[in-house]
């Protein structure tokens, strides 16, 4: 089939034109300026007025499956995701079984053939004792390996220093992190439950996993990542001191990257009173001045990526005093809205948000033509209309937890049509029947 979009605004690689889009299969066959002769095709999308990006390519999620499945799964969470204009995700190994293994993610790679609307990929996790199955990983077929220097839901946690050594000094796959140190977060905990009990308010939880906990575990893995020559990519970065361990060298020239959440981009906490349990995530959102500083970070290139580190839990689980009640909470569906929504507050342009959710995930990770709108490149689209009030509620989000930390919140921006490889998977509220999803390849040497 052959697809159609015509008069678009085309938002891609720092330029927003008018234009139009001719999908042959799975591919971007032509693209046209306003005053080229248009072809016939099977499907004509008449994009006048909207915004045509390439899909968003989000490289951290947590979709819980297997073994988590009452909170998310890959069919709903991946859904809710191609909702929201993402195209393709890597995926965390913190499941039940761990993905530590290449037999367990190759029962992923199996679970998201057959159930998957978005591209995907998998993390290998690493643990403390499983070297062997990481040098074991294919370079062209996973994203890479996650370590969590610091413990959370699933606590995988790898705290053996001659085990970091060696997974710094041997994996030649991208090491992508979650730096928080575990003795200061420990230090934090006993602290504050002496002094509140039980009934801690959630407002203490950026003093828990504090600035301190981010800085210490980043300056270690940037530590081991320049001693060794790793590929270091650091996740979910929160703080405005980490910043300083970051280049702004362009992207190609980085051999450490840097991740921010959209979360800790949009909340600070001065939120904490009103949403409570809702925004505990791990790392924590910290002040507004650190917040204010990510932004910037993001808009002078020490941050690379935004994603989402969508991480659902119920909300039985979640409704819980602060120490019963698991950090994170789904993002998927509205983090390309929330970041067009800043874009239209002016705190960085259109153009930067598809430049961290869409370019650089593919030029970093070295995906096979994704993340961009060129002629031969896989047809990963969304379609957005920037001047309609869209009201976020728990009854209105496609996740399999019905909630969302953006409850209550209006947006000025709507995704109106999902492609991926060609077909439209997503319209106006419509999901395809059958999934159209692929693996991601990566073009490494």
């Amino acid at each position: 089939m052959n697809i159609l979009i015509k008069n678009a605004t085309i938002i891609n690689e720092g330029q927003s034109l008018e234009g139009s889009v001719l999908i042959k299969d799975r591919f971007i066959d032509k693209i046209f300026s306003p005053n080229d002769e248009l072809p016939d095709a099977d499907t004509i999308i008449d994009a006048t007025g909207q915004y045509l990006i390439p899909g968003v390519i989000d490289d951290q999620v947590h979709f819980r499956e297997p073994g988590l499945t009452h909170k998310a799964d890959i069919e709903h969470d991946s859904k809710a995701a191609v909702a929201g204009g993402v195209t393709s995700f890597m995926e965390m190994p913190n499941t039940n079984p761990q993905t530590t293994t290449i037999e367990a993610l190759r029962q992923k790679f199996e679970i998201a053939e057959r159930k998957s609307y978005a591209n995907y990929s998998f993390y290998l996790g690493a643990t403390n004792d499983n070297l062997d199955e990481l040098l074991k990983a294919d370079p062209q077929n996973i994203c890479g390996i996650k370590v969590f220097m610091g413990s959370s839901t699933g606590n995988m946690l790898v705290d053996n220093p001659e085990t970091l050594r060696n997974i710094f000094k041997e994996v030649p796959l991208l090491i992508a992190t979650h730096c928080e140190d575990e003795q200061t977060i420990r230090n934090n905990t006993n602290r504050y439950r002496q002094k509140y009990g039980d009934e801690m308010p959630f407002r203490y939880h950026p003093e828990i996993r504090s600035t301190e906990a981010c800085y210490r575990s980043s300056s270690l893995a940037v530590e081991l990542a320049s001693k060794y020559n790793s590929r270091l990519h650091i996740l979910h970065v929160s703080t405005e001191r980490e910043l300083s361990l970051f280049s702004r060298k362009p992207l190609e020239e980085k051999a450490i990257t840097a991740e921010v959440c959209v979360h800790h981009l949009w909340f600070s906490d001065e939120d904490y009173d009103k949403y409570g349990t809702r925004i505990k995530w791990n790392p924590a959102v910290k002040t507004k001045k650190d917040r204010n500083a990510l932004r910037d970070g993001l808009k002078n290139n020490l941050l690379d990526v935004v994603a989402t580190d969508h991480a659902p839990h119920t909300l039985d689980e979640k409704n819980n005093n602060y120490f019963n009640a698991p950090s994170g909470g789904p993002l998927v569906e509205h983090s390309l809205i929330a970041m067009l929504e800043m874009a239209a507050q002016g705190i960085f342009p259109k153009e930067l948000v598809v430049e961290k959710m869409c370019h650089a995930p593919a030029r970093m990770f070295n995906i096979d033509r994704r993340g961009f709108i060129k002629e031969g490149y896989y047809a990963d689209l969304a379609l957005i209309v920037p001047d309609q009030k869209n009201i976020i509620s728990d009854e209105s989000v496609h996740y399999k937890c019905r909630w969302s930390p953006f409850s209550g919140t209006t947006f000025s921006h709507k995704v109106t049509h999902t492609i991926i490889n060609g077909r439209i998977v997503y319209e106006k509220g419509q999901f395809a029947t059958e999934p159209e999803s692929m693996s991601l390849q990566f073009i490494r040497i």
